[in-house]
């Protein structure tokens, strides 16, 4: 198992359904903003990234819902890095609350030049940069 980035946020009034529940639909949403947190930390820029010509997108999301988080509660998100292909990579997030596992799933992200939106091998240094969060090869 390599190093873990965790992202923690807390669940807001507005994201709630009528349940009590965070709505399904948000866990992408937190998903995403955990992964822009990581390459911050982690890469850097990502819109220098984009301008060397590279750009990330979405190829793949299941999410399984386990739990759900509730109005305040602290809501960690943990990003394993599963694989590190040629033109992809593969994340398998988990969405805790304290040991509470909420919900978990698989994001298959492919590397893209954003002119062609063709893909592309992964940057060396985004490779380098995530090897270390690697969980399983």
């Amino acid at each position: 198992m390599g190093e873990m980035f965790t992202h923690r946020l807390r669940v807001r009034y507005s994201e709630c359904d009528q349940q009590g529940l965070v709505f399904n639909g948000h866990y992408l949403f937190y998903y995403d903003v955990a992964v822009t947190e990581l390459w911050r930390e982690v890469i850097g820029d990502y819109t220098a990234m984009v301008a060397s010509g590279y750009d990330l997108v979405v190829a793949e999301a299941r999410i399984r819902y386990r739990q759900g988080a509730r109005f305040d509660e602290l809501l960690d998100i943990s990003l394993p890095v599963a694989h590190l292909g040629t033109t992809s990579m593969v994340v398998r997030p988990e969405f805790r609350v304290g040991e509470r596992l909420i919900a978990d799933g698989e994001v298959r992200h492919v590397f893209i030049d954003p002119e062609t939106h063709r893909k592309r091998e992964m940057p060396e240094a985004v490779r380098s940069a995530l090897r270390p969060y690697l969980a399983v090869e």
